[in-house]
């Protein structure tokens, strides 16, 4: 499991660079053809990493960015499809590959964002080293994320996946070895941060995390995987456009990352920065 991380920290760095050098050699100046650049995501976190860092760089292109949020995971994927926005930035991986191959949907990932990540947070034990027989952790019951909480478990020694699982689409039954028999207490995402009380250890997201109060820089142990960073998407006709160069410097730029540092401790950043805090 462990090469998962190392694996997907090559395939981002190889993806960004494939799209700069699709760019030539633009020094991101604005394309003359087009100067409004419409971007989609999500309310919160990503939302105000447009507003705040984003679009002043982009403006002082000479770009109009104009940003619209939306409240699901459908629409953000299909206006892009039909041409409303140019861009999207909202989502992992795994879950555009499975949008896009169930729609036929013709959209590419470009580059990482700063995402909040899953994390091993104190319930009763506060220290990774006071694991014990039987201990009790909890974890999100929906599928994607309880194959991310066993595979940290993995990572951590405290279980053993069987040889060749798809870590993606792992579940309990590819437990092979439980050696302190933990018991994983199946919660929704939203609710496991209430359950620190009761259980030794609580598996969370990192946005209800953030929703909850909790500081991500609290978390014992966070996955290590790159699979589950945040990525922008864009029409394929698209790739190798000036503004899209321009937007992906952006997200690149020195400036960006100090904003993220100051506002975001704690983020699993692109694998395209490379070392992570």
């Amino acid at each position: 499991m462990k090469r998962l991380g190392r694996k997907l920290l090559a395939t981002g760095a190889l993806a960004v660079s494939l799209i700069l050098a699709g760019c030539g050699n633009d020094q991101g100046t604005q394309s003359t053809d087009k100067t409004v650049i419409t971007v989609g995501t999500t309310p919160g976190m990503f939302a105000d990493m447009v507003r705040d860092s984003v679009k002043p760089q982009l403006e002082a292109k000479g770009y109009t960015v104009k940003l619209i949020e939306f409240n699901d995971y459908v629409r953000p994927n299909m206006a892009l499809a039909d041409g409303d926005l140019d861009i999207n930035i909202f989502q992992h991986k795994p879950y555009l590959d499975v949008f896009k191959g169930q729609r036929h949907l013709d959209l590419v990932e470009v580059f990482q964002v700063p995402t909040a990540p899953l994390g091993i947070y104190p319930g009763k034990l506060k220290s990774l080293a006071d694991l014990k027989e039987g201990a009790r952790i909890s974890a999100p019951n929906d599928p994607s994320n309880f194959a991310r909480a066993i595979v940290m478990l993995d990572e951590l020694g405290w279980i053993k996946l069987k040889d060749g699982v798809n870590p993606i689409l792992a579940t309990k039954n590819d437990i092979a070895e439980n050696p302190k028999g933990i018991e994983l207490v199946e919660l929704d995402a939203a609710q496991v941060p209430r359950s620190r009380s009761d259980v030794d250890f609580a598996i969370i997201n990192g946005n209800y995390a953030i929703d909850a109060k909790i500081p991500l820089t609290d978390a014992l142990f966070q996955e290590p995987s790159f699979a589950y960073v945040n990525w922008s998407a864009v029409k394929s006709k698209d790739i190798g456009a000036p503004w899209l160069k321009d937007v992906t410097d952006a997200y690149n730029s020195e400036a960006f990352k100090v904003y993220i540092a100051k506002i975001y401790p704690g983020f699993k950043l692109p694998a395209a920065w490379g070392n992570q805090p």
